[in-house]
């Protein structure tokens, strides 16, 4: 009998992703989450409002605290805002402050239902890949290749941001995937992020999907895909997350076809610097 298993809240699905791409400095702020990272991807570098309802002055007092953690880091005010009616509130002082709108993102889920798997059982201890396709590199920990070629496709910055976001790779426990081309050379790679169960019900996230630009439109992400949703189910997982801008289309109809549905939205309100009268 095939079980489908329901995606979690969306509040659950916000812990699941902040536990997946941990800051490496973070810190509790009255229900808001500060999370900074050298300025390395917006995720680990924003605010995850966790509660964010509250009264417009407790807003206020909560943007300004804020304001002041990543000044004195020399990074923007940024926070991460799920399209949820908690944030309707948060949203309205916002948008009075000016703060712009950005990079809306889906939240996609499967359970292990989809396509014809059976519900879990408990998460077995998996120490070694559980290789469908000989042809997919698996390992749990981020090569140098694999994190050359992620960093390539999607890194913004030099060596020092990408030894950053290896950091934040490793403080998740993840399996890798990594594809090549007839030349040797890495084609492709992504990333499932298992967190620890009892904070995210047995789900993993897959991540970091990455293809080489002159290797994309040859199955490669497809491949990836299927091979680490094969490592999920190998550790019994409930289901799975990932999160695809609204702009990728093409990412989006690939997710799409392997039983991924939108859960949830969220996108990322950043303070507008202020201008500076200059001159005469």
């Amino acid at each position: 009998m095939t079980i489908s298993v329901p995606a979690p809240s969306m509040p659950g699905l916000e812990a699941m992703m902040d536990a997946a791409w941990p800051a490496p400095e973070r810190e509790e702020s009255d229900g808001w989450v500060l999370r900074a990272a050298s300025g390395v991807t917006q995720r680990a570098n924003s605010v995850w409002p966790r509660e964010p309802e509250g009264e417009t002055h407790e807003q206020h007092e909560a943007l300004r605290a804020a304001r002041l953690w990543y000044r004195s880091r020399r990074l923007p005010l940024i926070l991460q805002v799920f399209d949820d009616p908690r944030s309707t509130g948060l949203n309205t002082v916002l948008d009075g402050e000016g703060f712009t709108r950005q990079a809306e993102t889906l939240v996609m889920c499967r359970s292990s239902g989809a396509n014809g798997a059976d519900q879990p059982a408990a998460r077995p201890a998996v120490t070694h890949p559980a290789v469908a396709d000989p042809g997919v590199e698996i390992s749990t920990d981020a090569s140098d290749e694999w994190l050359a070629l992620w960093w390539s496709v999607d890194g913004r910055g030099g060596p020092g941001g990408r030894e950053t976001a290896r950091r934040i790779l490793a403080g998740c426990p993840s399996v890798y995937a990594l594809v090549r081309s007839d030349d040797g050379a890495p084609a492709a790679v992504g990333r499932l992020a298992v967190p620890d169960a009892e904070s995210t019900g047995d789900w993993g996230g897959l991540y970091c999907m990455a293809t080489r630009p002159d290797a994309r439109r040859r199955g490669h992400a497809l491949r990836i895909m299927r091979a680490l949703l094969h490592e999920g189910g190998a550790r019994n997982l409930a289901g799975y997350w990932l999160l695809v801008t609204v702009a990728n289309s093409g990412a989006q109809q690939l997710y799409a076809k392997a039983g991924f549905r939108e859960t949830g939205r969220y996108l990322y309100r950043q303070e507008r610097p202020k201008r500076h009268l200059t001159g005469c």
